[in-house]
């Protein structure tokens, strides 16, 4: 079962209590009313309970998110490029614009969903049952707008192999991508603490070395291709953590084109990327390498660019 998130922090500005909180935790007001109502949020030590409340600035508070219930995902007919597949896992090549899985706001339509479909068997799904009914199969993640290689485990025994090699940081893992501007060094190494930001939740931020919340992230890039206002890069992820090359490049000042979540792009590409009608992150997961959970063998894939991506290089091609 998944455990309750529990948001942190301090009262900044004096006010409502509800107010406060929700400028203070990125959740909506009515969001922490009801929390308030359930006895998940502490203020100090003490339960909250009264929205209207008069807080001043420099209260500590507590607010306990519970584990969403997860769905049952239902198979669903959609296409699927598979790069690989076996008794025990399969590679996919994930579209931009696919959710991995079933979340709030996106039930259905999934890559999950079109598993569920591949896999199933005498009315049973071969996938692994480990992350639950929501994620059958799912070792690791990528964004909705990335496009690029998954693996993804048919048995438990390939899912706790797989995750295991992801947790010592030995699977390779390569994307393309295009960022604003140039580099500078046109190759290095960012190594950072990630975590959720404290402006906005949805979002993932670097955080100060000294900080307890976060995970340490490393990746690694590469200057390909200088572009017309843009770079295209390789990054080398030596840990996975959340948007971590999206947020990475925006760190350096080099956010990636078509990503409003961490950057805005170059006023000079954006008549271009519009008539493109390139809308997402320029990102893509381009090889994946690993050792087969079951048999031992290393193995190693590639995606070639998808035509948006390539369409974008070639058009700002110098």
């Amino acid at each position: 079962m998944t455990s309750p998130e529990i948001i942190t922090g301090t009262i900044h500005q004096p006010g409502r209590l509800d107010k406060t909180l929700a400028e203070a935790s990125g959740l909506s007001r009515e969001r922490v009313k009801a929390l308030m109502a359930a006895g998940a949020v502490l203020v100090g030590k003490r339960p909250a309970t009264n929205p209207s409340t008069k807080m001043q600035a420099g209260a500590h508070f507590a607010i306990t998110l519970p584990p969403a219930q997860e769905p049952e995902a239902k198979p669903q007919a959609i296409p699927l490029d598979i790069v690989f597949e076996d008794a025990h896992l399969l590679v996919v090549n994930k579209p931009a614009g696919m959710v991995v899985h079933p979340a709030a706001g996106n039930p259905d339509g999934t890559l999950v969903n079109a598993l569920l479909h591949h896999c199933a068997k005498d009315g049973r799904t071969t996938l692994s049952g480990i992350n639950g009914v929501a994620r059958p199969g799912i070792v690791h993640r990528i964004d909705k707008d990335t496009s690029g290689l998954l693996v993804v485990a048919k048995t438990d025994a390939a899912h706790e192999g797989l995750a295991a090699q992801f947790a010592e940081h030995s699977i390779d893992r390569h994307y393309l991508a295009v960022c604003a501007g140039r580099p500078d060094p046109r190759s290095g190494t960012i190594a950072t603490r990630l975590g959720r930001s404290d402006a906005n939740r949805k979002k993932m931020a670097v955080l100060p070395d000294t900080s307890r919340r976060g995970k340490h992230a490393v990746t690694h890039y590469e200057t390909i291709e200088l572009l017309r206002g843009c770079t295209l890069i390789r990054c080398t992820l030596e840990t996975g953590r959340t948007h971590q090359v999206r947020v990475h490049c925006a760190s350096i000042g080099h956010a990636l084109l078509g990503d409003p979540q961490y950057g805005r792009d170059p006023k000079d590409l954006r008549p271009l990327l519009k008539r493109l009608g390139f809308a997402r992150q320029a990102l893509h997961a381009s090889t994946l390498g690993f050792t087969h959970p079951v048999t031992g063998e290393r193995v190693d894939f590639r995606a070639e660019l998808p035509a948006d991506m390539a369409e974008l290089i070639d058009e700002t091609a110098r």
